[in-house]
């Protein structure tokens, strides 16, 4: 490392100005219609809870964006009898084939008002506008779809010849992907002939009160989907209340622990998918250029925003500075700033908090010894922005190899043998995703059988469709949403299909 420290002084690395600006292209605000507040959405209609209105912040500014009606602990109570009145009267007793229907309207519903939920979605998260457009809202869209084409074949999803739905689903989301988690979770549960009732996360509640509406316009009967806003108090009160059958919740590892204990016992079906401290594994017959650009796509362009972010790099000794230097040069190239500008390369951070957390264990690299290098790119003086950083002469024993920091910093270890790079990248607690980049499908066989995570990416990083499975295992959670597997964990084999 002291060596390539040296090269590094010449020639001068290349930052985003030296190849030329780009005049401001933002998005417009008003695509958005942004409420001055919003209700939620209770067996049907749209009213108002018992909690206190929470404003939501728009993270490249830090100003308020809107107020959010939230549930009080009657609203839950109201909900999931609501939700149990629908699942008996209407929804498990539906033919499939006209669930369907509901399901693909919804799908429609998305994709008509993409560009809408696009604005929504940068505007109280944070992220850049062309990931809202072009990944969040179509991939939520996909997830409707593709279920919809379920809900009339359950028999052929491998429970038996009759599955049959669990109930009434009290389902968590986060903050990084609101919309597309709504989807992830919405979707199957419906398909499948269950009822939900949904809390999402404090400071990304818009996107998904958008798409009450599409449920609304699309007719969906009264309290088969019900949406509650609020804090972690309404999600306490949700999980653990005893109307609801399956619980799915998407978040820290902190809380799925506390949601597990809570459930011990009771006899409901749970799943959760946690956090995660994915490893991008860089062999020396990688495609190194099509390789850092999957480093980037996987940590940076999302602001390290997801559970199976690829915030460390196992990379072989022998390619080592080539990688690295590529990868400083590539980062140097990213443009920070505004989110709704459809440049923009990376966005804001979510929030205040999630700031000073990101910055708060980024500093404790510099006290451990690794060595930080921070892209040159200008960072704006309001809102909430952390540039990308790489780390180092990382060792297993700092926290910023081993912690979830969750935003746009990378550390970086050397292995020399494929058993190194098994054991470095197993070291820890997670298990929600990695990548392998290299030439050999042998060896990428070979490690996504060794490797303990619940997605393996081969030559690529952070690909995701409706069809294929996703979920982790050890701390990263248990279960799957996503595919036939996925679409299982809302139904229960036919009793006779059980002997």
């Amino acid at each position: 490392m002291a060596a390539r420290a040296a090269r590094k002084t010449v020639p001068a690395k290349k930052t985003f100005t030296d190849f030329g600006d780009y005049a401001p292209a933002p998005e417009s605000a008003a695509i958005g219609r942004i409420q001055p507040r919003y209700q939620m959405y209770l067996d049907g209609a749209f009213v108002d809870g018992g909690g206190a209105d929470l404003t939501t912040v728009n993270p490249g500014t830090g100003e308020p964006l809107a107020t959010v009606a939230t549930a009080g602990k009657g609203d839950v109570d109201r909900a999931v009898a609501a939700a149990r009145r629908a699942y008996e009267r209407v929804w498990s007793t539906m033919p499939g084939a006209e669930r369907g229907k509901y399901l693909f309207r919804i799908a429609r519903g998305i994709a008509e008002r993409a560009r809408e939920l696009a604005v929504v979605e940068t505007l109280d998260n944070g992220k850049p506008i062309k990931e809202s457009r072009d990944v969040d809202v179509p991939t939520a869209s996909a997830h409707f779809f593709y279920h919809a084409g379920w809900a009339d074949k359950l028999r052929h999803a491998g429970l038996g010849a009759n599955p049959t739905p669990i109930g009434v689903a009290g389902q968590v989301i986060p903050w990084n992907f609101p919309l597309l988690m709504a989807a992830w979770k919405i979707a199957p549960a419906l398909a499948a002939g269950n009822t939900v009732v949904i809390k999402p996360a404090e400071t990304t509640p818009l996107s998904i009160l958008v798409l009450a509406e599409i449920i609304a316009d699309a007719g969906l009967p009264e309290g088969v989907v019900n949406i509650l806003p609020g804090a972690g108090d309404v999600g306490a009160e949700l999980v653990t209340h005893p109307g609801i059958d399956k619980v799915a919740f998407t978040g820290s590892t902190a809380v799925g622990k506390q949601i597990q204990s809570a459930l011990a016992g009771t006899g409901r079906r749970l799943t959760l998918e946690l956090g995660g401290k994915a490893a991008n594994i860089v062999f020396d017959d990688a495609p190194i250029d099509q390789a850092v650009e999957g480093i980037v796509n996987g940590i940076f362009f999302n602001q390290g925003h997801v559970c199976c972010a690829g915030s460390r790099l196992l990379v072989q000794e022998s390619v080592a500075d080539e990688v690295i230097d590529k990868l400083e040069d590539r980062v140097s190239t990213l443009r920070l700033g505004d989110p709704m500008d459809k440049n923009t390369d990376i966005g804001a951070i979510n929030s205040a908090e999630q700031l000073a957390r990101i910055t708060e264990l980024s500093a404790t690299g510099d006290d451990d010894g690794a060595e930080r290098w921070t892209s040159p790119c200008p960072v704006p003086d309001r809102g909430f922005y952390f540039p990308p950083t790489v780390f180092t002469n990382v060792s297993q024993s700092m926290r910023i190899a081993r912690d979830e920091i969750f935003g746009p910093v990378l550390a970086v270890q050397t292995f020399r043998t494929p058993d190194e790079a098994v054991s470095k990248a197993n070291n820890t607690p997670y298990g929600l995703s990695a990548g392998v980049w290299t030439d050999k499908g042998s060896r990428i066989l070979g490690m996504a059988q060794a490797v303990r995570a619940g997605v393996v990416w081969a030559n690529t990083f952070n690909r995701f469709d409706p069809t294929a499975a996703f979920g982790g295992y050890g701390e990263s959670g248990f279960g799957r949403e996503g595919g036939r597997s996925g679409l299982a964990a809302y139904l229960q084999p036919d009793a006779k299909d059980q002997f």
